[in-house]
This record gives C-alpha cells, structure tokens and sequence, in this order.
C-alpha cells in the first residue's frame, strides 16, 4: 500500500495561506517592511497635515463660528482623501453595491467607472460591524455621495486618547461614549443637538440646517469570537434567538439619536457589509488585518454593500420595547442577507423600474455596480497640504518682514 507522505511546516503554511481569502502574501518580508515604512509616512504625514490645519483653522471658533465649522468639514473632507487614496494604493480591492427598492434612483455607475450616491445631506447611518476597517468603506461611500465632510462617527471613548488621531477626531465632533448610558447621555444629548444646528457658511449644504452623517454600529463592536459568545449570552439571558452572522444590536443609544434628531432628519440608511472569501465559523477581523490588507496584499477580493433606507417617521422611537423588536427585526433581515451573500456570492439587487417623482421618468434599479475605491481625480490627495503651505508662506512672510524692520532700524541708529 502507498504511503502517506507526512507534510512538512512549510507545506503546511503555504496551504494554509493559499487558502486565505486574499490569497498568497504577494509580498516578501523585505517588501512588506518597504510597505510599512512608506504607509507609516504616508499615513502619518498626513494626519501631522491636518492637524495642524485644525489648529490652523481653531482660532476662527471665536471670529466666525459659520467659518470654523466649514474649515473643520474641509479637513474632514481631507482625511475622507486620505483613507481612499490608502486604500487604492495598498489595498485595493472590488467594491460590489447594490441596494433594494427603498434606494432605486440613488445608485448609478458614472462612465468611468466610478460609484456615486445621490443620498440625502441629512440622515441617520447604521451597519453591521464585521471588521476594524468598515469605516474606511462608509466614509468612501460618503466621499460618493459629496459628503466626506460631514460624516459624524460613535465610537469608542478609549480612541480619543490615541495620538494625532484621538485629537483629530474631537476636532470633528465625532462622538465618545464610555458605554455606560449614566455617564454618556448628557453629552451624547449635547453632541446630538449641536449636529441640530444652523450655519450659513461655505459647505453648509443647501438646506439651512448643516449637512449630516451620522454613523452608529449599534452591534458596539465588530464581530469575532468573543463579541460572538457576549452576543450568545444576551440571547440566552434575554430569552431571544441569536444570530448567525451579526451580533445582537443594542438599541439604547440609536433609539436616542432618532429622538434627538426626528425633527431633523428624515431618514435612516442601513447598509449591510460583507467580505469576500470568509468562511462559515471565521471571521472576517481575524482575516483582513492591517499587516495582511496593506502590508502582505492580502485585502478582501471584493467588500459588498446592500443599501436600503427607512423613513424615521415610521419608526416607533417613542416606545423602547417597540423600537428594540423595530431594530431586531431589521438585523435579522441582515442576517438573512448575510446568508444569501454566502449561499450565491453576492447580495440581493433591484433592477426593477418604477415612474419617477413628479413623472420625471422612469427610474431604474442599478443592479449590482462593480467599482473601486478611488478618488475622482488623483491630484486631490494635494488639498490637504495646501493649509500649511499657506501657513509656511505666511510664516516665512512675516519673517522676512521682520528681518527687514530690524535691518533698517539697525541702519538708521548706525547713522
């Protein structure tokens, strides 16, 4: 009888990283270091750049307010640049969107390929949480949609102490919570009524209220093994059926924000996201880390998004247990998608045609729409060194000025 040969380690890891679901490290150690070093400067110097335009542009809070909030959403606009161009340059990746009848008419491909999003300036945002990086993918979408500068993120208190970063964020009134709701509901209350505020400014959007998204990952946290058993636990504590793909959402502080900004705001948006190649059991965070997306290249052969949209006034905000079985039912739906997505490779997608608003025509599902992430013109990236350069001119201005004042002062008591 034939023998079985016995496999050896490095058999073993190169059949192990074949069946990664980006693939082989396509990158050598010497490489992925080269990749590192240049993402670490890229990354960095970049957000060095923008803080110091936030600074820049901080003493105008007590000038202009209209002024500061518009100076803050173009840095903001500047890091939604940041993150696309890192992301087309090294991890790039297919990007396959569709959306259900809710959102027809608000997906269209442009001619070079390119997504763009004809969604509302205003609304409320929920996902699915599946890995670290989401975000990266919703603020893209938002850089289609001309919003890049106005997106407002929940997040953990923990990431506002991280350098450069942490700061960066409070300049964009991005939210903090602690995840005790004694301690997070007065200044979630002041956050959310301040993103009810008015300003006339440059970037203020066409309504007289400022431009919005509002981004919540009411799961709390991404899904892996232990959100897993926390989300089992509360299944079984609360007496309900876990999920399959998704972890059990919290209601509490979504319930909070619609409250706040019912008067506001007309609609929520619910994107569901899913990556390619994730196997029954696994998970994608454990998958698609940072040394593997953008150092090994090894990123998601495809991210896919499902898109639908809610009006808030059908949502019952004013009762909690009716607004928490509101938002169960829509992550079981999630959940559902999530187990066509694995079942046919990709989500469901509307390509039907209904009459048009005000019969401006027929209107058309975009099906699914296959793209990148890319900025629209590459020179873009350029903007955010613009503010201090201007400063470094200025500076370098009024240092020669300086100089010249003491020149021809020192001159004249020379006579």
């Amino acid at each position: 009888m034939p023998t079985l040969e016995k496999e050896t380690k490095q058999q073993t890891k190169a059949r192990l990283e074949a069946q990664h679901p980006g693939g082989r490290i396509k990158h050598g150690a010497w490489k992925q270091a080269l990749r590192m070093v240049l993402f670490a400067v890229y990354f960095n110097g970049s957000c060095i750049c923008i803080v110091l335009s936030q600074l820049i542009g901080a003493p105008l809070y007590f000038y202009d307010r209209d002024l500061y909030y518009a100076w803050m959403a173009m840095t903001k606009q500047h890091f939604g640049l940041v993150v696309t161009a890192m992301t087309q340059w090294w991890a790039p990746t297919k990007i396959r969107v569709s959306g259900d009848e809710s959102v027809r008419g608000q997906l269209r491909q442009m001619e070079d390929g390119r997504l763009e999003c004809d969604f509302p300036e205003r609304m409320v945002l929920i996902a699915n949480h599946q890995i670290y990086t989401d975000w990266i993918y919703l603020w893209w979408v938002a850089y289609t949609s001309k919003m890049h500068g106005h997106l407002y993120i929940i997040l953990k208190e923990s990431i506002k102490w991280i350098p450069v970063i942490g700061q960066g964020m409070m300049f964009y009134g991005f939210i903090f919570l602690s995840r005790k709701w004694s301690k997070d509901k007065e200044r979630f209350q002041y956050r959310l009524r301040k993103l009810n505020s008015r300003h006339s400014g440059p970037l203020s959007g066409t309504q007289p209220l400022d431009p919005m998204w509002l981004l919540i990952f009411p799961e709390g946290t991404n899904l892996s093994d232990n959100g897993r058993k926390a989300s089992k636990k509360w299944a079984d504590k609360t007496g309900i059926e876990d999920l399959r793909h998704a972890l059990l959402p919290r209601s509490t502080g979504l319930q909070f924000c619609v409250q706040e900004l019912r008067d506001t705001v007309e609609w929520m948006y619910d994107c569901t996201v899913a990556y390619e190649g994730v196997p029954r059991g696994q998970f994608g965070q454990d998958l698609f880390t940072l040394r593997s997306t953008y150092f090994q290249g090894r990123p998601p052969k495809s991210v896919n998004m499902h898109w639908r949209r809610f009006a808030l006034k059908s949502i019952p905000m004013d009762d909690s247990k009716a607004f928490e079985a509101w938002v169960l039912q829509r992550w079981r739906e999630k959940d559902d998608l999530l187990e066509h997505y694995l079942q046919n490779g990709r989500f469901p997608a509307d390509d039907g045609v209904s009459e048009g608003v005000n019969g401006s025509g027929k209107v058309t599902g975009a099906g699914w729409i296959e793209t990148e992430v890319r900025p629209k013109n590459p020179l873009e990236i350029v903007q955010i060194l613009l503010p201090p350069m201007a400063l470094g001119l200025l500076v370098n201005v009024v240092v020669k000025l300086v100089r010249i004042v003491l020149t021809v002062v020192g001159l004249r008591r020379g006579v």
